[in-house]
C-alpha cells in the first residue's frame, strides 16, 4: 500500500510538473511574442505604411531590406505615436533601426517608392519587440506557482532559466533564418535577371554576327559576278 502511494504521489507531481512547463512555455512563446515578418510588393509610384503597437519603455527593432525590384531601392520612415518622424532613409536597399524606449502607442513604419513611376518593389521587413512588461509577467506566472516547489524534486528556479535561456536562442535563430532566407530570395532574384541580360545580349549579338556574315557572302559573291554579254 505504501508503494502505490509513492507511485501515486510520484506521479502526481511530475504531472503537475508537467503543467507547470507547459503553461509558461505557452505565456512566454505565445504570449510574449510580438515579433513580426512579413514581405510584400510596393507598387510604383505609392507609399504603404504599417504599424506596430509598443508599450512605455520597451525598445523596438526594425530591419528591412528590398528583394526585387529596378534599383532594389525604397524610401523607409519610423513614425512616433505623437507624429515625429525618427527615422528617414531615401532610396535604401536595406537598413536596422532601433527605438529605445518608446513611447505608449502605434509606431509607423512606412515604405516610399514613389520615386519610381515604372518598378514595383518586393521588400521584406521584420521587427522585434523586447518587452520589458512581459519579462515581468513571465516572472509573475513563476513566482505565483513558486508555492508549489517544495511538491516536486526539481528547482523552478533552474527550470526557468534554461527555458528563458532557450527561448531567447530559438528566437535569435529563428530571427536570423528568415534574414538568410530573404538573402538567398534577393540572390536568386539577381541571378534570374542577369541571366535574362546575357541571354537577350547574346541572341542579339549572334543575330548581328549571323547579319553580318550574310552581308559579307552576298558582296564577295557579287564581286565576282560578271554582268557583261560578251559576242561570239
Amino acid at each position: 500500500m505504501r508503494c502505490e502511494r509513492r507511485m501515486t504521489s510520484v506521479s502526481a507531481e511530475l504531472c503537475l510538473l508537467a503543467c507547470l512547463i507547459l503553461t509558461v512555455d505557452l505565456t512566454l512563446g505565445l504570449g510574449l511574442n510580438k515579433d513580426m515578418e512579413f514581405t510584400f510588393l510596393l507598387s510604383a509610384g505609392s507609399k504603404e505604411c504599417f504599424y506596430q503597437t509598443t508599450a512605455k519603455n520597451d525598445s523596438i527593432d526594425v530591419g528591412y531590406q528590398v528583394i526585387a525590384g529596378s534599383g532594389l531601392d525604397v524610401g523607409f520612415a519610423i513614425i512616433s505615436p505623437s507624429g515625429h518622424r525618427l527615422v528617414s532613409d531615401f532610396r535604401s536597399s536595406d537598413g536596422i533601426h532601433t527605438v529605445d524606449p518608446t513611447e505608449d502607442g502605434d509606431y509607423g513604419l512606412c515604405f516610399d517608392n514613389s520615386f519610381s513611376k515604372l518598378s514595383e518593389k518586393m521588400v521584406f521587413f521584420e521587427v522585434t519587440i523586447n518587452s520589458q512588461s512581459g519579462v515581468g509577467g513571465g516572472q509573475d506566472v513563476w513566482g505565483e506557482e513558486a508555492a508549489t516547489e517544495s511538491m516536486v524534486e526539481y528547482k523552478l528556479e533552474d527550470i526557468r532559466e534554461s527555458m528563458d535561456s532557450m527561448y531567447q536562442h530559438l528566437k535569435r535563430s529563428r530571427q536570423i533564418l528568415a534574414v538568410l532566407r530573404v538573402l538567398e530570395a534577393r540572390d536568386r532574384y539577381l541571378l534570374e535577371d542577369n541571366l535574362w541580360r546575357v541571354s537577350f545580349w547574346s541572341c542579339l549579338n549572334l543575330l548581328v554576327m549571323l547579319t553580318v556574315a550574310v552581308t559579307q557572302i552576298y558582296t564577295l559573291r557579287r564581286l565576282f559576278v560578271d554582268t557583261k554579254r560578251v559576242c561570239t
